[in-house]
Formats: C-alpha cells, sequence, structure tokens
C-alpha cells in the first residue's frame, strides 16, 4: 500500500482507491489547501484515482481556498466521495454539485463505507468501457 503524508493529512492507496484522513483538526486555508493538492498529486503519480477524501477534520474552509481547490485541485480525478460528519452538510454539498455540475463529479456521503462502494461502482463501470 503506498502512503504519502504531511503534518496534518495522510493519503494511501488501497484497491484501487484513494483515501485520505486528516491526522487533526485543520484550517482549510489557502496555504493549507495548496498542501493537500501537492500531495494529492504526489501520490496519485500522474494517474487518475477514485478519491474517498474524508472531510471530518476540516475546521474551516476559506473561500480563497475553494477557489484554488475549484482551479487547481481537479487534476487526476475521476471522481470524488466526500465523507462528511453531517446529513446537513452533505445535503447542502449535493444540491450545491447539482447546481454546480462540476468537471469531476464530487458526491456527498454521511457512512464511508457508502462512499467506497459508490467509488467502486463507478471504477467498475469505467473499467467496462
Amino acid at each position: 500500500m503506498k502512503e504519502v503524508e504531511n503534518d496534518f493529512i495522510k493519503f494511501w492507496i488501497e484497491d484501487g482507491i484513494l483515501f485520505s484522513q486528516f491526522k487533526k483538526i485543520t484550517n482549510g486555508n489557502l496555504e493549507n489547501i495548496k498542501a493537500i493538492i501537492d500531495l494529492r498529486h504526489e501520490i496519485s503519480d500522474g494517474k487518475k484515482q477514485y478519491w474517498c477524501y474524508d472531510f471530518n477534520g476540516i475546521k474551516s474552509y476559506e473561500k480563497d481556498a475553494r477557489d484554488y481547490a475549484d482551479q487547481y485541485g481537479q487534476d487526476y480525478l475521476y471522481v470524488c466521495a466526500v465523507v462528511l460528519n453531517s446529513h446537513i452538510t452533505k445535503f447542502i454539498l449535493n444540491t450545491f454539485m447539482m447546481l454546480k455540475n462540476p468537471v469531476v463529479p464530487l458526491k456527498g456521503f454521511t457512512k464511508k463505507e457508502d462512499a467506497v462502494n459508490w467509488l467502486n461502482e463507478l471504477k467498475r463501470k469505467n473499467e467496462q468501457l
């Protein structure tokens, strides 16, 4: 299993899915988002990934960080499943994503197992093409 990490987040690839988990409560500021994207690019090694992004651990997510992630954070991704700790946050994210129609599909979940199942389903469909 391939792993990379810094002082606040860890990435690993397991069974063809990229996972991440925050190691401590982290502010989603521009500096940290750049570090997250750089680390994800490093582990991706130029190959597209199915990412299970455990968002639990993000204390806040600043607008300039969101804008940066929108512009530079979608490289090397097929899709992204975001694990959240709130059904309300999940609903808001999924509604926003339907309206936004992002380049990389992104869907929120409250259970990691459901996120992984969705990613595996999309992975199987993509491999059949």
